[in-house]
């Protein structure tokens, strides 16, 4: 599996760190930026990235900004896409066991280096539970195909 990441400026430095955890634990990634540390509009990040989760183009995709909360709601505008703001280990592990989240965001101003990490293989690691989350899950969906029909 090829992870996305995808970051804004305040993001930048621990987009560096989670890319080189995914590289030792051998995840080839796709780097949509940014590229620096000057400031950038997290939405076109974010955008990139979740149209890419949407797409089908990658499973799975990790975005990064200040607190996550911008990214999220970038996020979470794409059909398919469940983005999911975690900050612990419980969050990360909730968001793959009942929502199947193909997105994780995280906050860079929120969460340290090794709290990112945790989060990060817990959300790696966590298989989607299914049964009656699946349901959840279709209902979901069909709320994204209600909404595209009436706007």
């Amino acid at each position: 599996m090829i992870i996305a990441v995808a970051s804004d400026h305040a993001g930048y430095q621990a987009k560096k760190h989670i890319i080189d955890l995914l590289k030792q634990l051998s995840i080839e990634i796709k780097d949509f930026g940014c590229f620096s540390d000057e400031s950038v509009d997290y939405p076109h990040f974010g955008a990139v990235l979740a149209g890419a989760v949407a797409n089908g183009q990658y499973q799975r995709g990790i975005l990064i900004c200040g607190t996550g909360i911008g990214m999220s709601i970038v996020a979470n505008k794409f059909p398919g896409v469940r983005a999911a703001l975690c900050h612990d280990e419980f969050t990360a592990k909730a968001c793959r066991e009942h929502n199947d989240a193909n997105i994780l965001v995280m906050g860079a101003r929120v969460l340290d280096e090794q709290q990112m990490e945790q989060i990060t293989k817990i959300w790696l690691d966590t298989p989607f539970a299914g049964g009656r989350h699946e349901n959840r899950l279709k209902l979901i969906t069909g709320i994204e195909k209600q909404i595209k029909n009436n706007y």
